[in-house]
């Protein structure tokens, strides 16, 4: 931020001695001027929310919201917002989903595809997810909305492309863009939600808005099943694999017309309705929405702050067990006497258990509150069980070794998605959120580079050591984490909620100093002492 000199001196003084008109929030006189121009420097409105602008125009003529008005715009943005990415996610994990069901519906026998290659293929995705973390940069410096709408509309093409391939080099090829291109769909879509939702709110609704991934399984569950009945000259894989790209394509249409790119400019709201969502957003969260502006000294904090990296280890070491959702149809055939027919509904039985699961998540985290940490250890504890067991389950015991790999394989989503969320609103500052989300999932990428190798062929049908590091590193050690850092945020929080107060700060908006609430200088987290750090 810049820090005092006389020049920014002189022009907060030459305000007040001047008496410009200005609005209400003017600072009204040069002593408050000056005490707040040391602590933040005056400004520049480039550097603040990008909402700035259209507050000053509209806050003034917005009436305070009511108990009863905020209950009716709390439900009303939460079934837009959170419906909205959550079909979107859906869209996402349904073409990753693609390869799982399309290796059971007769891919590797059309393009020579190994146990090896698929693991191979699975591999390559994330290698071009890790690359892919770069277009964050668009992320920073677009409008989200066009942003979104131009890499599902990528996205749709190559999942057509699917279509052409008739080889295992051109299965990884394909597997490696898609990685690329869906890198920033999640940190994306999370972002948005940051915007309409208060950090209460965002971290309560990530389990259910999870289920788009964990309950995948369960649209393309029964569209595989029913598939597998159609008669066609058409392969059953490429018929599926357009099937799911088709739909890819309606949501881009859908984005293009209606995603928005802030509250300020959601067709879905009036007037009245984006000031106050802006207004109880900034109010809880004490921090900006939106901001164009790469700040270098942001993305040195969080590269500093320990919390960062807390989270990198633990999308690292829990993310190990990711290839787990990719193995389960194979793992099924392992097992003997499943039919595809019977995996498909398999899978299905498994995302429905894990909706019910997340449903229950976050009626509990709507209900209470800082409970986000131990809700991770939780989650972590059925993982960590049905993989003990999976691994010392006599072998002839097979109904036994289904019911526990259904356990096992979707649950660990929850803890998935209630650090992810919680990593977006443990931190302010727009650039140092993207740059610690773009880390995290660094830790991710390089988690399922590695995780597809661990299920090797030789180890095959028990697979022992890929059981094994994910009892100790994804469903014990990573849980772990989440407490550790619950820890330190916890004496953080102490620390200021002993004294805390309501902070200004002052931009210079067309030559006028204009006093504003802190939330709207787009501070990080350790520089704005009215931030408190959700639980």
């Amino acid at each position: 931020m810049p820090s005092q000199n006389s020049s920014t001196k002189d022009v907060a003084f030459d305000v007040s001695e001047k008496n410009k008109s200005v609005k209400e929030n003017v600072a009204e006189s040069s002593s408050e001027i000056n005490d707040l121009n040391t602590k933040h420097g005056i400004v520049k409105s480039r550097d603040t929310d990008v909402v700035l602008r259209f507050m000053e125009e509209h806050d003034s003529k917005v009436p305070k919201i009511t108990p009863d008005q905020e209950r009716i715009l709390r439900r009303k943005v939460a079934l837009i917002i959170v419906g909205f990415t959550f079909l979107i996610d859906l869209t996402l994990y349904s073409d990753k989903a693609v390869l799982s069901y399309d290796s059971i519906l007769g891919l590797f026998q059309d393009t020579g595809l190994t146990q090896n290659t698929y693991n191979d293929a699975n591999t390559l995705f994330y290698v071009g997810y890790l690359i892919g973390q770069l277009n964050l940069i668009f992320v920073q410096k677009f409008p989200i909305g066009r942003v979104v709408t131009a890499m599902t509309g990528v996205w749709t093409i190559i999942m057509f492309l699917h279509c052409t391939a008739y080889n295992s080099q051109g299965v990884i090829a394909l597997r490696f863009f898609l990685g690329f291109v869906e890198s920033i769909a999640v940190p994306t879509l999370n972002m948005t939600m940051n915007q309409f939702l208060t950090p209460d709110e965002k971290n309560s609704y990530g389990p259910i808005w999870y289920i788009s991934s964990m309950g995948v399984t369960i649209p393309v569950g029964f569209i595989a099943y029913g598939i597998l009945y159609a008669k066609s000259t058409v392969p059953t894989w490429k018929l599926f694999t357009i099937i799911i790209g088709g739909c890819t394509f309606l949501i881009t249409i859908l984005i293009l017309l209606w995603y928005p790119n802030n509250p300020a400019d959601a067709k879905f709201l009036s007037t009245t309705e984006k000031v106050w969502v802006i207004r109880r957003v900034q109010r809880s969260s004490r921090a900006s929405i939106e901001q164009k502006v790469i700040k270098r000294y942001q993305i040195m904090e969080a590269l500093q702050d320990p919390i960062t990296w807390l989270f990198f280890l633990f999308f690292l070491t829990q993310q190990l067990a990711n290839n787990l959702a990719y193995q389960q149809n194979l793992l099924f055939e392992g097992l003997g006497h499943i039919t595809n027919l019977d995996s498909t509904l398999v899978s299905v039985a498994s995302g429905g258990f894990a909706s019910a699961c997340s449903i229950i998540a976050t009626v509990f985290l709507l209900y209470t509150k800082d409970y986000t940490a131990f809700s991770v250890v939780f989650w972590s504890l059925p993982s960590f069980a049905s993989s003990i067991a999976l691994a010392t389950i006599p072998w002839n015991n097979r109904i036994a070794l289904l019911a526990m790999l259904c356990v096992a394989s979707p649950l660990f989503g929850i803890p998935w998605i209630l650090m992810f969320s919680w990593n977006t609103t443990n931190c302010s500052g727009y650039t140092k959120r993207l740059t610690r989300n773009a880390i995290s999932m660094v830790g991710y990428s390089i988690a399922n580079i590695i995780s597809p190798q661990i299920w090797r062929e030789k180890d095959a049908p028990r697979y022992i050591p890929a059981w094994i590091v994910q009892i100790v590193l994804s469903f014990f050690f990573a849980p772990m984490l989440a407490l550790v850092t619950r820890y330190i945020l916890h004496k953080r929080n102490v620390r200021r909620l002993t004294n805390i107060k309501g902070e200004s700060g002052l931009v210079d908006l067309d030559g006028e100093a204009i006093k504003i609430d802190v939330a709207m200088l787009d501070l990080t987290d350790l520089e704005n002492e009215s931030f408190v750090y959700p639980l």
